[in-house]
């Protein structure tokens, strides 16, 4: 269920580089589950397609979302302050699938901003054990301290600043680290890898793809992932990452 409606900024900060920490108070909290995302709609008149964002956290009457500056619209919401209006459609799309977890050892993946997403699923998550595992380009561990409150954490860096040297999966291997599922958000060539890491693993992975989109409905088609069965309602091998997605099981998308 999704609900379009006006929010109210409740904060705003930088917390790090062009990375934004947004709480706003919204009804859709009440909706959210780990792993979705909501539209939100620049005032702009110019921009007059909603960004897709995804929600951090929820807390009691409001949604978190952190986001990166990457273009003219998420500039706009940048300088959102306290008591500021703000249009939302949400929540949108389908969550993680938390049942896969139970009573399994499950290990949660980030990787840049796609930190963020599973920041939430490390609190609702009910596992006879998880790890959050961090990907980060260098020391600048956003959200780690606020993954610590709730769930045991291991870091990778690319540089070997913090952490492992490497990345996710470089920790997996370095720790040896066992499962039996897995969950994770990040750049393509992560999921990729961690797609064919899980099928070499015979493990089961749930991965949330990121992709412009520009209604967040599914009418537009423009969010589209090829998959291995077809369609029922097109009949064609694809599905819409806004409505279907964001979060697949890795042996149903070809990425």
């Amino acid at each position: 269920m999704k609900i379009s409606e006006t929010g109210k900024v409740v904060s705003q900060k930088e917390i790090t580089k062009g990375i934004f920490d947004l709480v706003i108070s919204t009804k859709i909290a009440e909706l959210s589950k780990p792993g979705q995302f909501v539209m939100v709609y620049p005032k702009d008149g110019t921009t007059i397609l909603p960004r897709p964002i995804s929600i951090a956290e929820v807390t009691s009457g409001a949604i978190r979302l952190v986001y990166r500056v990457v273009g003219k619209g998420t500039n706009e919401f940048s300088g959102l302050k306290a008591g500021d209006a703000v249009r939302l459609l949400g929540s949108v799309g389908n969550g993680f699938p938390l049942e896969k977890a139970v009573g399994k050892r499950a290990v949660l993946m980030g990787g840049g901003i796609g930190v963020p997403p599973i920041l939430e699923l490390s609190k609702e998550l009910l596992a006879s054990s998880k790890i959050a595992v961090l990907g980060y380009r260098d020391n600048d561990l956003f959200l780690k301290e606020d993954f610590d409150k709730y769930i045991e954490v291991k870091v990778a860096t690319e540089g070997g600043s913090a952490g492992t040297r490497g990345n996710v999966l470089d920790v997996l291997r370095a720790e040896h680290i066992e499962c039996d599922v897995i969950y994770a958000c990040g750049p393509m060539p992560m999921l990729r890898a961690i797609k064919k890491y899980a099928e070499e693993k015979n493990i089961e992975a749930f991965i949330s793809l990121e992709e412009r989109m520009a209604c967040g409905v599914g009418a537009c088609l423009g969010c589209v992932v090829k998959t291995k069965e077809k369609d029922h309602h097109s009949n064609v091998n694809n599905a819409r990452i806004c409505t279907e997605g964001p979060v697949f099981d890795a042996r149903e998308v070809e990425i």
